[in-house]
């Protein structure tokens, strides 16, 4: 159980990037290398070097992989990693699954047997990866699942990092991941909350018209340094959406100590500063009974 007076900050977004289950798959290891440049790292900490690192500077954070099977071919960690991680690391850990939509209804099903057994708490797509539009018919057997229980989704909004610089961008499309297709997502699932993850560039209004027109619309600040935020960005976050912008860094890509050094000259407001860090994940998450 977390000790939500003792965390600091609940970090929404960090990836499951190494197994102890199965070796690391290198389908397509074009695609490493260009992770690795983009990105200036190539080190994958297990799941359990994560919470121990998580645990020692007293924040919480949840964790999830990226089911991108059907469209780039890898081998996915599996839910029940990162799951079975989150039990044993409760006092930190949160656990979301990725569920690849093209999965249809196997995928449906998988979503409600790691609901149900595996305590599993959210669930994370990326469009571009897994190459769908959001508001496509055929993710919704996976979305009506994660609707019975009123559980969030979290989608990858705006660039991304992955296949950048491959040929042909590894054949990712980034205007899957144009948060405007989520807008009908939040019309059709009003009950669940919908995170938009990252600044959305070069999408960045996009992200904050629906956020601003749809209330179960959240925004994570994943993804970049806050000193490189859009301005937008930082003023709608002082003011009318403070109560639905998280903290998030992309972790293990940016680390939260190089991300909270730089949020307190970004141009939060003080009093807004805690909601973001963790209040306004705890309501979201609905951690506090």
């Amino acid at each position: 159980m977390i000790d939500l007076d003792k965390i600091i900050a609940i970090d929404m977004h960090t990836h499951a990037e190494a197994s102890c289950w199965h070796p690391h798959d290198d389908f397509r290891p074009e695609l490493d290398e260009a992770f690795t440049r983009y990105f200036k790292s190539d080190h994958r900490p297990t799941i359990q070097e994560t919470a121990d690192y998580y645990r020692e500077r007293n924040m919480a954070f949840v964790m999830f992989t990226v089911d991108s099977e059907f469209n780039v071919g890898k081998r996915r960690i599996p839910n029940e990693e990162v799951a079975e991680g989150a039990q044993k690391n409760s006092d930190v850990m949160i656990a979301f699954a990725s569920i690849d939509p093209h999965k249809g209804r196997m995928g449906a099903r998988e979503a409600r047997n790691l609901i149900e057994n595996f305590g599993v708490k959210g669930f994370k797509f990326h469009p571009t990866v897994q190459g769908f539009y959001p508001n496509d018919r055929m993710a919704y057997h996976l979305y009506e699942v994660i609707a019975e229980y009123k559980l969030p989704m979290l989608f990858h909004s705006g660039h991304s990092g992955f296949g950048s610089g491959v040929r042909g961008g590894g054949g990712m499309r980034l205007e899957y991941s144009n948060p405007i297709h989520l807008d009908d997502v939040a019309i059709d699932f009003p009950d669940n909350p919908i995170i938009i993850a990252h600044p959305s560039w070069p999408w960045q209004d996009e992200a904050l018209s629906v956020a601003m027109h749809k209330p179960n619309m959240y925004i994570d600040l994943s993804g970049w340094s806050p000193k490189y935020f859009p301005k937008q960005l930082v003023q709608y976050a002082n003011t009318m959406l403070k109560d639905r912008v998280l903290f998030g860094t992309d972790f293990p890509l940016i680390t939260p100590d190089r991300w909270l050094k730089d949020f307190e000259d970004a141009g939060f407001k003080e009093e807004v500063k805690p909601l973001i860090l963790k209040e306004n994940a705890i309501k979201m998450l609905g951690l506090r009974k």
